[in-house]
């Protein structure tokens, strides 16, 4: 799957609608093979943007979990600690 879609559920602070959409939009791109569609696909494109932002919200409204929020900035360290290791020795 797509490198840049990230997990969204269970963050302090919670994940955003552009969050979701940028999500959604990674994903259209990744199955439809298009960065930017045709402007005679734009229409449905952007709808399946939309739909998805909207499943993906309704999703993580359902979700439920007893852990504790994971912390965004450090999740993201904790990431660029990894990529450091991994490119440093290749």
């Amino acid at each position: 799957m797509c490198r840049n879609i990230r997990p969204l559920f269970n963050y302090d602070p919670p994940s955003s609608a552009a969050d979701m959409e940028a999500a959604a939009l990674q994903f259209v791109r990744k199955i439809s093979g298009y960065q930017k569609p045709s402007a005679v696909n734009e229409a449905a494109f952007l709808q399946a943007v939309a739909d998805i932002a909207a499943a993906t919200a309704t999703l993580l409204d359902s979700l439920e979990t007893s852990a504790p929020p994971r912390d965004r900035q450090a999740e993201i360290a904790k990431a660029r600690a990894r990529n450091a290791k991994r490119y440093r020795s290749a």
